[in-house]
Order: C-alpha cells, then structure tokens, then sequence
C-alpha cells in the first residue's frame, strides 16, 4: 500500500505530520544528549587508597620525592646561575632541563598530594586542561632538550677544535628556543584536540593525573581518532629522537675507548651512562603508556608507567647530573659553605 502525503489515520492525522513529528522528538532527544554530553565540568582522578592511614603515607611519599626534586634541581638552578665558571653551553642546558623538571614534577604531584591529603578524587574540567597543557608543554620541552644535550656531548668530545663554532652563544640560545617552542606547540597541538572532543562515558580517569589515554577512554565518538593520530606522530618524532641520541652516544662512546687515560674514559662513561638510562626510562615507559593496546591496559600496571615517566625524571636527573660530575660538586660545595 502507498502513502501519500493526503492518507489520513483514524486520528486524521496525515503520515507527513507524524514524520515531521518523530524527527522533531529525534533531534530534541539529540540536542539533550549532546548538552549531557558537553555539561562535564570536573574529573574524578584515581584514589589511591581507602582506608586514611593509606592515603596519609602515599601523601608523605609524594612530598618526600616533591622536595627532594624542589631540593635537586633549585642546587643546580642556583648553582650554575651564580658560578661563573659554569657559564658554558653544557651547564646552560643543565640549567634548562632542571626548569623544565621543576615545572613537570610541579604539575602533577601537588594536586595529588592535595587529593590524598583532604580525601578527594576532584579537579576541575579547566583544571584538568590545564595540568594536560603544561604537563605536555614541559615534559615535550625536557625531552628536546635532552636531545639536544645529547648533541652537546657529541661535539665537545668528538669534535673539539670545532667545539667553538657547532655550539656558541647564539647556536646555544636557538636550540634552547627551538626545545622550548616545540614543546608549547606540541601541547596546544594535543590539549586542543582531546579537550574538543564530546565525552559521555562518565568522568573517572583511571590515574593519578589527567593523562591524554585515560581521557579519550571517555570519549564517544570516533573524532578520538584524530587525537590517536596526533600521538602516534608525536611519539615517531620521539622516537626517532631517540635513535639520534643513541647514535650519538655510539659515537661518543667509540671516541671515549679511544682515548688514552683509563681516569678520563672513566669520568665520561660515568657522565653518560646514567643520562642514557633515564632517557631511556623515560621514552620506553612513555611509549607504552600511550600506545599500548587497550587488551593489557590495568589500572595497576597504568599507575606504574606514568609514575616511572612523569615523576622519576624529575626527581633522579639532580642525583645523575651532581653526583657525577666534580665540577657542579665543587659549585654546590663553594654555594652550600
């Protein structure tokens, strides 16, 4: 039987009015649901504990590995500002990296001392963009640097007659710039895209902080997909980064067997290897944080990867940088008497 827009229905009623109708209560339902959907306006972030006695030793832990990286990167920060003797290119990118861990390690940590300590999961909608933003903008920066850092190393040992010219003044504040930049606009890049996407699978983040993995869990679209994108670029560039700094390393370490006096290769591989270890820990743990398959994601295993990339660095790069090295040792000596 064909319908025409005349057929009436017992109610006299013509089919063209209860289509109109049905697509009227359609899209009413669509535009509620979009407004649930945008009305998120807090996160609930990962408790770490029940019970009050648990939450008050996680809170001392954190504040222990908080001041001790304060404590760290604050020697090195004074220690290279004020001697001048270590106004040199290896020292000012030193003095980069421990800004950059001190901005890290200060976006994330307090706020979960904060919840451990008064008993709460909370942090705003706007507050969650902005620890995503600047968590994002420092540890991008830091790893550039380290890059970086690692070219410095490069050039001083195996290219020293030309040590002058590779990485002067001016080379050293472009790179330092270009560290920086690259990471401001790695994290507009990110923060931009997760935080425009429409979330309706609640607002727990299964972390300790807002986490861009944990966030797009949230996500019901498949707009995430342009994020996902995002971050598999992202983490090539990293990781191609870091075939340059091992290559770099190969080539400072074929240098070092080479020289003549037993002290000396054992000064430079001390130096290095530590350095390695951490950019190691620190690109190998972030990597599977964010590509991992969703098949072998726990909260458990989740909570210790972001731990090991996001607050070890932070807190060992002092201990690696001041500990093995005489020279930062007798600056922070001549500041602490």
């Amino acid at each position: 039987m064909f319908f025409n827009e005349k057929t009436k229905f017992s109610s006299g009623k013509s089919v063209v009015h209860y289509y109109y109708s049905f697509s009227l209560c359609r899209t009413t339902s669509q535009k509620k649901q979009m407004s649930n959907i945008s009305s998120v306006s807090e996160f609930l972030l990962l408790a770490f504990a029940d019970t009050r006695e648990l939450q008050l030793l996680h809170f001392g832990l954190f504040l222990g590995i908080y001041l001790a990286a304060l404590l760290g990167n604050g020697l090195i920060l004074t220690a290279v500002a004020c001697d001048h003797r270590l106004h040199t290119p290896m020292y000012f990118f030193l003095l980069n990296l421990a800004l950059l861990d001190l901005g890290s390690i200060s976006t994330t940590l307090p706020k979960a001392m904060a919840n451990a300590l008064w008993d709460t999961r909370t942090i705003s909608y706007q507050g969650c963009a902005a620890q995503v933003f600047f968590f994002l903008f420092f540890i991008s920066a830091e790893y550039f640097t380290l890059t970086v850092m690692s070219y410095d190393r490069y050039a001083a040992i195996c290219k020293p007659l030309h040590y002058g010219s590779l990485v002067g003044s001016r080379a050293c504040a472009q790179m330092a710039a270009a560290a920086w930049g690259s990471g401001f606009l790695n994290a507009v890049l990110h923060t931009a895209t997760t935080f425009s996407l429409p979330l309706c699978q609640g607002n727990a983040v299964d972390q300790f902080f807002c986490e861009i993995p944990q966030i797009l869990k949230l996500s019901c679209s498949d707009a995430y997909l342009r994020e996902v994108g995002a971050l598999v670029f992202t983490l090539s560039l990293v990781f191609l980064s870091f075939i340059y700094i091992d290559l770099s390393y190969v080539q400072i370490f074929r240098a070092v067997l080479r020289m003549p006096s037993e002290q000396g290769r054992h000064k430079l591989f001390s130096m290095c290897l530590p350095h390695l270890a951490v950019v190691s820990l620190f690109v190998s743990t972030a990597m599977f944080a964010y590509l991992k398959p969703p098949s072998i994601s726990s909260p458990s295993l989740d909570l210790v990867f972001a731990f090991l990339y996001s607050v070890v660095p932070p807190a060992v790069n002092p201990l690696i940088y001041s500990m093995r090295n005489q020279e930062l040792r007798n600056a922070l000596r001549k500041l602490l008497s």
